[in-house]
């Protein structure tokens, strides 16, 4: 290849990655057209992007900014995968498709999350940690939780009082 259209193809994955703070490395050697057909679909109804590139350019492309570190140590094929609500969605998606019986060689090689590398086992273990929508609800659960054990109290003796009024009322007549 080249040198200019080295150049060419680093300009682009820069143009492409711009604006991107996580991402995610994955080796997709050993699909066959069909099933890299399938997952580009399944990518596209979540709106995550994959961009398959040399390792090289990508490393020439992505140096001196904050995805860096993600190709720091990769060996082999990769593809690129970035999108998704948060990096927590973008996790889940990869390891669900590794562990789906159909795609077994769909592997995680590493990433990056805000400007630090991420090895593959690290990428399994973020896939378990809530997205950001259980995040919201674990916050607004917490925040909402003092406020109704207030309200409860607050209720309990007013009920009990109104039971019991209610009760001699009743046995008045």
């Amino acid at each position: 290849m080249s040198k200019f259209v080295k150049e060419l193809l680093t300009k682009e994955i820069s143009n492409r990655l711009d604006g991107v703070s996580d991402l995610l490395v994955v080796d997709v050697a050993g699909l066959d057209a069909n099933k890299t057909v399938e997952v580009r679909r399944t990518f596209r109804d979540r709106n995550i992007n994959m961009l398959v590139v040399k390792k090289t350019l990508a490393r020439r492309a992505c140096e001196g900014t904050s995805l860096g570190p993600a190709f720091t140590d990769i060996e082999g094929s990769a593809a690129v995968v970035w999108g998704g609500e948060d990096i927590v969605d973008l996790a889940k998606e990869i390891v669900k498709l590794h562990e789906d019986k159909k795609m077994p060689k769909f592997t995680a090689k590493g990433g990056v999350m805000d400007g630090e590398a991420l090895t593959a086992d690290k990428v399994v273990e973020v896939s378990k940690w809530p997205n950001r929508a259980e995040q919201l609800s674990l916050l607004v659960g917490q925040i909402l939780g003092p406020g109704r054990t207030l309200a409860a109290q607050i209720k309990g003796p007013g009920a009990k009082l109104a039971s019991q009024v209610k009760k001699l009322g009743e046995g008045d007549e």
